[in-house]
């Protein structure tokens, strides 16, 4: 299966990616416990400057606002009729904002977990899952994205589930799991879990990765995880600005622009292709990464003290890839949003 980002993979040595959607929409009003899917059709403008931020700044590919929009994330809001509308209004702002850029940008479709927990330790069923991530591919691929970006999974089955309900609308996807818990996901997946699950799927995703967790410099161990299995796809690496404080009743993320430049830098030398940040990260982090990627030449995978001396210390002294379990139990209840 082969597309525009395909194509871009092929031909690019390294791929920018954008930042984090959240941060911006909260700087721009939105309120929590409110449906940022909601503004695709209520904001539009506000909308399109999130899309912009990241193509001014330099990304080469740009993720929709549609990450809680499937239908058991939208029901917390009863918007679980809606989903088509929301997301293919989120994809057509994303296609006419990349149109009109004058350079090759890709609009990927952002697709978050369910919300649910899966069987058997929840009550949701593989295929139903499978439904609510087609129906919601359906819906971006209407609005005309390049690719789909299934992201912030934890659960295998889900990953799983997603990659089929991509490939069920027709469409190439790409995903990446988020590795918080001792560097496993909540769900105890690892890093060389995650490589192997890949080639399992009939039908792969064009690039896998991680996003979001806990700091960069667990993000970049992860990286290193994933390249150490020897794998051949292309890597994605996501990580946020730092690490969020709270502060007056806001959370911030206190990862500096320059903080960010190195992080870009390590991530492609720990052999990741698409380059981005999560949480925190706005365009000016963005237009530093960008500016440290061009004018520096690819280096020797990093060691896990070099990354430590540039990035900060691990949250944890596992990978996770020992076989040592988890120190943080899984949490309960599943309804996670991305707080980017």
């Amino acid at each position: 299966m082969t597309n525009k980002f395909a194509d871009m993979l092929a031909e690019r040595d390294w791929i920018l990616a954008d930042g984090a959607t959240g941060t911006t929409l909260f700087n721009m009003g939105l309120e929590a416990g409110e449906a940022p899917e909601f503004w695709n059709v209520d904001h539009p403008d506000r909308i399109t400057a999130l899309y912009q931020g990241a193509v001014d700044a330099g990304s080469d590919l740009f993720l929709t606002n549609s990450f809680g929009g499937n239908a058991s994330r939208l029901k917390l809001h009863d918007g679980q009729k809606r989903v088509a509308e929301l997301n293919r209004a989120a994809a057509e702002i994303g296609r006419e904002v990349a149109d009109k850029s004058g350079r090759n940008i890709i609009v990927a479709g952002s697709i978050g977990p369910t919300g649910d927990i899966m069987e058997p330790m929840g009550n949701l069923t593989y295929s139903d899952a499978v439904e609510m991530f087609h129906e919601q591919a359906d819906g971006l691929k209407s609005g005309g994205v390049d690719v789909l970006w299934a992201e912030t999974i934890s659960d295998p089955n889900e990953y799983r589930a997603a990659g089929e309900g991509a490939t069920r609308a027709g469409m190439a996807w790409c995903g990446t799991m988020s590795f918080d818990t001792a560097g496993r996901s909540m769900m105890g997946v690892t890093s060389t879990d995650l490589a192997k699950l890949v080639d399992k799927i009939e039908t792969p995703p064009l690039a896998f990765g991680a996003n979001c967790g806990v700091g960069a410099s667990d993000l970049l161990r992860t990286i290193l995880g994933f390249a150490a299995t020897g794998t051949t796809r292309p890597i994605i690496s996501k990580g946020n600005a730092g690490i969020p404080k709270y502060h007056d009743g806001h959370i911030h993320y206190d990862g500096t622009p320059e903080l960010m430049a190195q992080y870009a830098v390590l991530a492609r030398n720990c052999g990741a292709q698409i380059i981005g940040g999560c949480c925190g990260t706005t365009p000016e982090h963005l237009r530093h990464m960008r500016a440290a990627l061009e004018e520096s030449t690819p280096g020797p995978r990093p060691t896990l003290e070099q990354i430590e001396k540039a990035m900060g210390g691990f949250s944890s002294e596992s990978d996770g890839t020992d076989g040592n379990a988890p120190t943080r139990a899984p949490r309960a209840g599943g309804r996670r949003r991305r707080a980017t």
